[in-house]
């Protein structure tokens, strides 16, 4: 065993030995992908706030906020401290036939933050994992009854088989839950046509408020009535922000911004355990969980879906972590960050027309929608090696990927794009970033811009195909 690597050793390997170990045992085609930008070319030394140092000493702005787990940046003090205490004080983890103060206080906590009877919390690792217990708890509560969920044709609530089958994305090529049927994201004839053709068999319907993968989002009217209509039908409403939750999109959760609208079940995670803590939350209605759980016959149903439900440190890192959120009203700041990027980019649209179709978003979460560029790219496209040539947003994706690329090579801004929809590049930082910061990347990229998609996609296929030799 003597050729097994040790932490020490580890943190010494350089990023060529990094790319041969991923090849190796990770994944080789993913080496190929990331290496096509900056960033899969550098390993990074530390992380602080929104800035990544790289091992050379260079900083880097990091926009993406981690995708949605970084809301209060990285390595904040406080949860550094949380996760210290926790460990230094020898706190038990989990054992299921031991009471957890800390899951019980965060429980407590969830519920009084959140509007109306949602009080019942379940504490799982993964959003995914969040979706499918707040779908077993919603089929659980109709007794295996019903047998049809309506999901939207757009957005993202994960990828595990049910999950998975259960995101508005047409390639999902692995079996999955039955009865998922479709209606279109925020057309409410679409929802009553569905619930009209499976009359009286719909269990639940789930549906991101915001989407944060595609960067649109539903009207008021549409969820008011959405509600009205799964509170008429007895279909258990599931709200997804495992991405848009705590604070990102300037209200605690999205849907929070209109009054007294309350769904069955909320899941969320990322930004919920502070960018260190695996966790997440589905979060239901009273009467939605006793029905289903609260019984002596079904008291640990749940609890048998993950063996960490409720682990010691990730409970207390969330608690920490939401008090955070709280305590310096990160709401607050998403929405001061809106104000510098929603007109910054509104100016950006208009002065490149031919590159930005359109931007969109809402507190510290936008999309830039970067299309166009020369024809000679639709050949480009065309000429593409293996599935690529059949992808219809290959060139959108090209070009972007461009931007993406003279962003961190140039400027030393860390970007990305959505695998989802038509494909923005976004804008999403975190909630502790300066706005001075939030500004100079929307300043970088009026300056990408200005050189042209034709300039920068050269640049970004030469650097590619450099790359390979």
């Amino acid at each position: 065993m003597s050729n097994l690597i040790g932490l020490e050793e580890c943190e010494r390997l350089s990023v060529r030995e990094t790319h041969d170990l991923y090849r190796r045992y990770v994944n080789a085609s993913q080496v190929t992908l990331m290496t096509s930008f900056g960033f899969g070319r550098e390993l990074v030394d530390r992380a602080e706030g929104a800035y990544l140092v790289q091992r050379d000493g260079r900083r880097i702005l990091d926009l993406t906020g981690g995708v949605g787990v970084l809301n209060h940046g990285h390595n904040h003090p406080r949860i550094l401290a949380a996760r210290q205490r926790f460990a230094e004080r020898r706190r038990m983890e989990v054992h299921k036939t031991y009471f957890s103060p800390y899951l019980a206080a965060l429980g407590h906590n969830l519920a009084q933050l959140l509007p109306g009877d949602l009080n019942m919390s379940f504490l799982p690792n993964s959003g995914a994992e969040a979706v499918e217990g707040a779908v077993k708890l919603a089929y659980k509560y109709h007794g295996g009854r019903r047998g049809t969920i309506l999901r939207a044709d757009r957005g993202f609530h994960g990828k595990l088989l049910g999950s998975g089958g259960l995101t508005g994305q047409p390639h999902f090529d692995f079996p999955t839950i039955p009865g998922i049927a479709t209606f279109t994201y925020d057309d409410i004839d679409s929802v009553r046509a569905a619930i009209r053709r499976h009359d009286g068999d719909v269990y639940a319907l789930i549906v991101e408020p915001f989407s944060a993968s595609t960067v649109s989002w539903c009207s008021e009217e549409f969820l008011r009535e959405v509600r009205r209509l799964c509170t008429r039908h007895d279909i258990v409403l599931i709200f997804d922000e495992i991405y848009t939750g705590w604070g990102k999109t300037g209200e605690l959760f999205y849907f929070m911004r209109h009054a007294d609208l309350v769904p069955d079940v909320l899941t969320t995670s990322k930004a919920f355990g502070g960018g260190k803590s695996s966790i997440s939350a589905f979060v239901a209605r009273e009467k939605v969980f006793k029905r289903a759980y609260d019984n002596l016959g079904d008291a640990l149903l749940q609890s048998t879906s993950t063996t960490y439900y409720g682990f010691g440190e990730e409970c207390a890192t969330a608690i920490e972590a939401v008090n955070i959120v709280v305590e310096d009203d990160y709401p607050a700041k998403a929405r001061a960050i809106e104000r510098v990027l929603e007109p910054a980019l509104q100016r950006l649209a208009k002065q490149f027309p031919e590159s930005v179709s359109h931007v969109a978003g809402a507190g510290a979460l936008w999309g830039v929608f970067i299309d166009g560029g020369p024809a000679i790219l639709d050949l480009v496209a065309r000429l593409a090696p293996g599935g690529m040539s059949r992808d219809p947003r290959f060139k959108a994706k090209l070009v972007t990927c461009a931007v993406i690329n003279a962003l961190y090579r140039d400027h030393d801004i860390f970007t990305y794009y959505t695998l989802n929809g038509l494909n923005p590049l976004v804008l999403g930082p975190s909630l502790v970033t300066e706005l001075d910061d939030v500004q100079r990347g929307v300043d970088a990229l009026a300056e990408v811009l200005g050189q042209g998609l034709t300039r920068l996609v050269t640049r970004f296929v030469a650097q590619k195909v450099g790359s390979l030799w």
